[in-house]
């Protein structure tokens, strides 16, 4: 019976039931080799990167990097503040920029004196235009319609003052010393003369000084004027500029009342004609200074010479 029976098959597991056993070593695909490669080479790859990057750099570590300055943001700087000066002269007419600088002056009188040596010297141009400007404020001030000589007076005193002073204070500008040439003061005279004529002429005897004495004042500076030209050219350059007929027209413009710049002009011509002025003896025949002759509108007329 033992004979028959069949033996165990052997087992074709063997390990499952020996513990002690070991697995036979397997040999790796080459795909997982080289999965296993490329994990190990990322790996190393990364350790790589960590080791120089910026922040662990000892290049950078030692190197202290200066700090940015912060940026002001402009909303807050937004406040109000005054104009800067260059600015601020931008805005300013030629009033106001005259107006500053008076009162400026006036605070710091050594200023004034400075500006005053510094700013050249006013033209006749120049200061006719400042006159001129005045006297148009005068006529702006008169009223419109009818109305009684007291109530324009008054209406216009102010302005009238105000041409009157300005014309005072600008002539000495013009008269020697300060001025040497004959040809420039005598052109301011002249337009300023002009002004005085358009001034108003009032009816009340106490308005019409204003006017009475400004004529008197002009009258002077031409007798000045004409006494110094005089004694350099002996009457020759107020003869030969016409200056004398210019003033002929004045006086008689003004109703006569440039006597002593008429004195003074035919005092300093008289020795052309031989007139009294001169203190000559006339001739028999005599015709009269070039003066009177000028005053009369006919000089420049035939002379006669001769019996005939």
């Amino acid at each position: 019976m033992n004979v028959l029976l069949s033996p165990q098959p052997p087992s074709f597991f063997p390990h499952q039931h020996d513990p002690n056993r070991r697995s036979p070593t397997r040999s790796m695909s080459p795909f997982h080799n080289t999965m296993a490669m490329n994990r190990k080479r990322k790996a190393e790859d990364d350790g790589d990167e960590m080791s120089v990057s910026p922040l662990s750099s000892p290049a950078i570590q030692s190197r202290q990097l200066a700090p940015r300055p912060s940026k002001k943001m402009r909303s807050n700087e937004l406040a109000g503040r005054p104009l800067t000066l260059p600015r601020l002269l931008e805005t300013l007419d030629a009033t106001q920029l005259r107006a500053v600088l008076q009162t400026i002056c006036e605070r710091q009188p050594e200023i004034g004196e400075e500006v005053v040596k510094s700013a050249p010297r006013p033209t006749v141009e120049c200061a006719l235009q400042v006159l001129k400007e005045y006297q148009d404020k005068l006529r702006d001030a008169f009223p419109y319609g009818a109305s009684s000589s007291d109530y324009t007076y008054y209406r216009v005193r102010q302005p009238l003052l105000a041409l009157i002073d300005a014309l005072v204070d600008f002539t000495p500008q013009y008269l020697p010393p300060m001025e040497m040439s004959a040809n420039v003061s005598l052109q301011f005279l002249d337009g300023a003369t002009k002004l005085i004529h358009s001034l108003p002429e009032w009816e009340s005897q106490s308005h019409r000084h204003h006017k009475e004495n400004t004529y008197d004042e002009i009258s002077r500076a031409w007798a000045l004027v004409i006494n110094e030209a005089s004694k350099k050219g002996a009457g020759f350059q107020l003869h030969s500029g016409g200056w004398d007929q210019i003033l002929a027209k004045h006086n008689q413009q003004s109703g006569g009342r440039l006597g002593a710049a008429i004195s003074s002009m035919t005092t300093s011509l008289g020795w052309v004609g031989g007139g009294q002025s001169s203190g000559a003896p006339s001739a028999p025949n005599n015709q009269g200074s070039i003066l009177d002759q000028l005053m009369a509108g006919n000089y420049g007329s035939p002379v006669r010479v001769g019996p005939w």
